[in-house]
């Protein structure tokens, strides 16, 4: 419009009426081309420009009233690509938990009864409802009646019975199996399934978030084969995506997989027509294939890697907080040193956690001082904390009768305060080891490193509690259940209590905690239990660092903000796209 007004001003009056007449005229007898002699050159050229004015200004009236009577929308079709760094072994879901890659690959292909949205709040998933009895030891839950395996066929109770009980055959070695100690299910009818608690447990529901397996494709598969079966790479569930492909290398290694969506999926059918997750051996080699535009996104950036993504303006990275802690775990059974509670005291107050979040995580973490982390359900803000204080720790060791030899390393009564801190092959808690080391050297204690591979350190090392000081971390859920990490009955594998922690009040408070669905009454027991621990000092809890997850920004719809693992980086998936529409108000 400004362009007609700006031509309308540059021609005269007498011009103008000339140039209207003529033109009226001309049109008449179709003859533009005398028309356009009348004008002196000067004319002619404005005659063009108030003719090309006249059109653009038509335009932007145009596009400006369909741009401000429409609106962008997410539209179909869509294609994502991310890397995984590590390999899939069992895209599982009963066997998922110990493989981050796994679990990630489980999470899109099968479905739960229950599961975590955006804000990691509990929600109905494959369940339309249920019910809870008021002794808190029956749960009925009504399946929602269409839903479709990937292959074909319903979805029914039948499946879910299966899924439980491989889960509790101990010949399976299913992680969950601990979770289902003493649960009996039962079919009600083709969409209906009960289960029946021995005793109450008030975070049940924290359970039936894995996915659920189709049972005429396994029954007839037994243990011995199970890890061998062919759906534990060509997995065929109910989620949102499901298998279309992979693609191996010379070495015959998995080196991509690709998902494409499920258009018959229960909720809605997911935006993106597929995903592709390609594989890489270390974090570097992932990160050089997103600055080189191969990927789309990364499952996990450590923060020290952060400054190397080539184009941050163009790159989502989600600080993303996780309810769990790393801390180092004593088995005092094993070390003489260690079971002197002035040494763990000691130790406790030679740690500076800041420098640990500062060195290691860039600041990328939280300090953490108690076995329930801040935010969750029972955290005690008033628990005792052991402040970084190496010569209150030094003083405390002397009292004791810590005396440092002509090797500076401390001994009483022959007894060396020396000790092996053995941690996973994981970059971040490599190094946290060797700062640990130097920090508590600094007060007369000798300690070895080892780092061990995951699968080592779990298998000869955590289940036969065969170490002295162990480096490793838990994760809990955010409404916490803290028994399969404290209890004295879990002192033993399958149980997760580390520290080989016994003491009888606390396994009181634990039990009744689990049992009651009063939440006041359960803060105020969990807070006690911290009180009691933390007293004890069987561990000393170090931090929770931050989970950084990268994607171009080019996706969009991702709503991310609490999870519990990894994986959960995915709940909503189906409201993620890529490409988009426009449609009228």
């Amino acid at each position: 419009m400004f362009f007609i007004i700006t031509s309308i001003n540059i021609l005269s009056k007498k011009q103008l009426n000339k140039f209207l007449s003529y033109f009226k005229q001309n049109l008449k007898q179709n003859k533009i081309k005398e028309f356009l002699k009348v004008f002196p050159k000067k004319e002619y050229y404005f005659f063009w420009l108030f003719l090309i004015a006249f059109f653009a200004s038509g335009a932007y009236l145009a596009v400006n009233y369909y741009y401000s009577h429409t609106e962008e929308v997410p539209d179909y079709q869509g294609k994502y690509i991310e890397a995984l760094v590590g390999k899939p072994r069992y895209i599982n879901p009963i066997l998922c938990q110990t493989n981050d890659v796994d679990s990630d690959l489980s999470q899109l292909v099968y479905s739960g009864l229950m599961k975590l949205n955006y804000e990691g709040k509990l929600v109905n998933d494959l369940a339309e409802k249920y019910e809870i009895s008021e002794d808190q030891l029956s749960y009925v839950f009504y399946l929602k009646k269409g839903v479709r395996w990937h292959s074909g066929g319903e979805l029914s109770a039948d499946d879910v019975i299966f899924t439980i009980q491989t889960i509790q055959n101990p010949d399976f070695n299913s992680p969950l199996r601990i979770n289902w100690k003493g649960v009996r299910v039962e079919k009600v009818d083709d969409h209906t399934v009960k289960f029946i608690l021995k005793n109450a447990y008030s975070p049940f529901l924290n359970n039936l978030t894995f996915g659920i397996l189709p049972k005429h494709l396994w029954e007839f598969i037994d243990a011995n084969n199970f890890l061998l079966a062919q759906y534990n790479f060509k997995p065929i569930g109910s989620g949102p995506f499901k298998f279309q492909n992979f693609v191996k290398n010379e070495k015959g290694e998995i080196d991509l997989i690709k998902l494409e969506a499920n258009e018959d999926y229960y909720f809605k059918k997911p935006y993106l027509e597929n995903i592709t997750f390609k594989f890489y051996p270390s974090e570097e080699k992932a990160l050089s294939a997103f600055n080189r535009k191969e990927v789309m996104g990364i499952n996990y950036l450590s923060p020290k890697n952060q400054e190397k993504i080539a184009s941050e303006t163009n790159t989502n990275i989600y600080h993303l907080r996780i309810p769990r802690y790393f801390a180092v775990f004593f088995n005092q059974t094993k070390s003489k040193a260690l079971s002197d509670k002035t040494v763990r005291l000691a130790l406790s107050h030679a740690i500076d956690k800041n420098e640990l979040i500062g060195k290691v995580f860039f600041g990328q973490g939280e300090i953490i001082d108690t076995p329930i982390p801040p935010s969750l359900l029972g955290y005690n803000p008033n628990a005792k904390i052991y402040d970084f204080a190496p010569e209150h720790a030094n003083n405390i060791l002397e009292a004791a009768g810590w005396i440092k030899n002509e090797e500076g390393v401390r001994t009483k009564d022959e007894v060396k305060l020396e000790f092996v801190l053995t941690t996973t092959k994981w970059p971040e808690l490599s190094e946290t080891a060797e700062i640990l080391k130097k920090q508590w050297e600094e007060i007369g204690a000798r300690v070895e490193v080892k780092i061990l591979e995951a699968g080592e350190i779990q298998q000869d090392h955590i289940r036969p509690r065969e170490y002295e000081a162990l480096l490793f971390g838990e994760v809990l859920n955010y409404d916490p259940d803290p028994f399969a990490f404290w209890h004295s009955s879990q002192k033993k594998d399958p149980g997760l209590n580390l520290a080989l922690y016994d003491n009888s009040e606390v396994d009181t408070l634990l039990e009744e905690a689990r049992k009651t669905a009063d939440q006041n009454t359960r803060v105020e027991k969990y807070q006690k239990f911290q009180e009691l621990l933390i007293d004890d000092a069987p561990a000393i809890f170090l931090y929770s660092p931050h989970y950084l997850y990268v994607h171009n920004r080019s996706v969009r719809g991702a709503e991310l903000d609490n999870i519990i693992i990894p994986s959960n980086r995915f709940n909503g998936i189906e409201d993620w796209f890529v490409k988009t529409k426009r449609v009228w108000k």
